[in-house]
């Protein structure tokens, strides 16, 4: 992402909700506060979306609005289930009206990918990124990058990622998280098979954002293309470009922005509360059940585990 610092006073504005009940009553409750500052509240004419939600929500107003994309910004109020883009909680309504307030923001510049495909005409865009992918059948795909062959690939897909995706499915394909303000691609293979003829690379290549990835497979009609929450068939198509379009979508930055502290708050703090009392048990039990020899353990992406020492004779 490119962070751009300016100043602004955004008086027209829109909102975008999740459907619940709770997401609604927030939703009622920041249209108020905000128009009470003297923004106004126009559904056709806005410069700025406020997403109440989580990512999930945030993603859907983002492709809601594509054509809009070059005169909008967007803020995202937390009141779902994972948050990683949203800079206030639903608590925090009364913080963002302070904020406001200063008429001052940052504009941070995400690019999004692009796809296409020469037997199709249609362009997809994603934020966070493109996957082909099939669970019924082991796809044989061939990677090109900027032309030049680059790997044969055998199992249920590729994923391509950017940095504001690198948090996103492709941490769960075991790619690494990459830092905010790189301008990166990374690609990652989805539950690849190795054979005895032939052997991927089997571990996440970061690019340049301005590589241009072909793929190419001779029959992807039991598979789809994946872009964020979306997808689409790809009946009668052989080959997919992937590469880095000239669309950016401007997160509206009211308060300060630590990428740092988000991935602490979002990821790895989750994680931690929602299972420290398992963790206190789990080590106080092997404590005692191996003569004081705590046993080690190991958090990777969500998953535990853990060292037995042999039992003490």
């Amino acid at each position: 992402m490119v962070l751009i610092e300016r100043k602004v006073v955004l008086m027209r504005f829109t909102i975008i909700s999740r459907p619940d009940d709770h997401s609604k009553e927030v939703s009622d409750y920041l249209r108020r506060r905000c128009e009470e500052t003297g923004w106004k509240f126009d559904e056709s004419d806005f410069e700025l979306v406020l997403s109440v939600g989580g990512d999930g929500t945030l993603l859907r107003s983002i492709h809601e609005h594509l054509d809009k994309l070059d005169h909008i910004s967007f803020v995202g109020i937390h009141t779902g289930t994972l948050g990683f883009f949203t800079d206030y909680t639903d608590k925090e309504i009364d913080a963002f009206i302070n904020d406001i307030r200063q008429d001052e923001c940052n504009i941070e510049k995400a690019p999004l990918l692009k796809f296409s495909s020469p037997q199709k005409e249609e362009i997809f865009y994603a934020l966070n990124e493109v996957r082909i992918e099939s669970l019924l059948k082991t796809l044989s795909l061939d990677v090109y990058i900027d032309g030049e062959f680059f790997e044969h690939t055998t199992g249920s897909g590729i994923c391509v990622s950017t940095q504001a995706g690198s948090t996103a499915i492709n941490r769960a394909l075991q790619g690494a998280v990459i830092d905010s303000g790189l301008n990166v691609l990374q690609l990652c293979e989805i539950m690849p098979i190795a054979h005895k003829s032939h052997h991927s690379l089997r571990s996440p290549y970061i690019m340049k954002s301005d590589r241009k990835i072909l793929v190419k497979g001779e029959d992807l009609s039991l598979a789809h293309a994946g872009y964020d929450h979306l997808e689409t068939d790809l009946n009668g198509i052989s080959e997919i470009m992937i590469s880095t379009s000239d669309k950016y979508v401007r997160f509206a930055r009211y308060r300060k922005y630590s990428y740092l502290k988000r991935l602490k708050e979002s990821i790895l703090k989750g994680y931690l509360n929602d299972n420290l009392d398992f963790f206190v048990l789990f080590i106080f039990l092997n404590f005692l059940n191996f003569g004081g020899c705590i046993s080690i353990l190991f958090l990777d992406n969500g998953e535990i585990f853990m060292m037995i020492p042999k039992a003490i004779k």
